[in-house]
Order: C-alpha cells, then sequence, then structure tokens
C-alpha cells in the first residue's frame, strides 16, 4: 500500500461494489492499511453500493476482535459519522449491539455523545 500510494494511487479510486480502499481494508481487519489511508486523507464516510460505510464493514463483516475494535476508534476519531445508518436505516451500534460486541458499542456511544 505505501509503495501504491507514493506512486500516486488514487484514495478515490473504487472496485466493483464502490467501495475505497479503507472499506476493504476495515472490512478485512488489516489495521496498519486503516492507519495508513486515514493518515493520507481518504474519504472515511464514503458509502458502497451495498450502503455501507468503513465503519459499517467493520462492525458487520468483522469479528469483533480486538484488531476490529481498533479499527472503528480509529475511523471515529478520523470523523467517521458513527449515526450513518445501511439502507435499512441500522446503525452502526445497532449492529454492534445486536452482534454482542459490547467494547465496539462504547466506542459508537461516546462517538454518539451518549
Amino acid at each position: 500500500m505505501r509503495l501504491s500510494l507514493s506512486h500516486g494511487a488514487d484514495l478515490a479510486s473504487t472496485d466493483r461494489y464502490d467501495g475505497t480502499a479503507l472499506i476493504a481494508a476495515s472490512q478485512h481487519g488489516n489495521v496498519e492499511v486503516v492507519k495508513l489511508l486515514l493518515q493520507k486523507g481518504i474519504a472515511v464516510d464514503h458509502v458502497n453500493q451495498l450502503g455501507w460505510t468503513a465503519l459499517l464493514e467493520a462492525v458487520i463483516l468483522g469479528d469483533g476482535s480486538t484488531r476490529y475494535e481498533e479499527i472503528v476508534q480509529l475511523l471515529i476519531d478520523a470523523g467517521a459519522d458513527a449515526n450513518l445508518a445501511d439502507r435499512e436505516g441500522v446503525s452502526p451500534t445497532r449492529h454492534a449491539r445486536e452482534r454482542g460486541y459490547k467494547s465496539m458499542v462504547k466506542i459508537l456511544m461516546r462517538a454518539r455523545g451518549h
């Protein structure tokens, strides 16, 4: 990723699902790539064709482990909207709660001012 970025990789480029590299890195739990992309200024609240942001992908497709908790915190710290729901109107907090991800729920609730 560092090499690609150093050679002018476009942070706005997307895959066939209109997902950015940040969405993919968040989905796969790649903390270091998430950090790097956030440092480079990638759009944190980009919504893909599924109606999901990187934050939603980390919660929904992650396993609730420490690395996904760290990604959720990194995204929140970078300004991700903790209230930005999916197409069905389900918030990241609700998704985390339904999956039993207590630490993520706490992170998301703090971000929402609760």
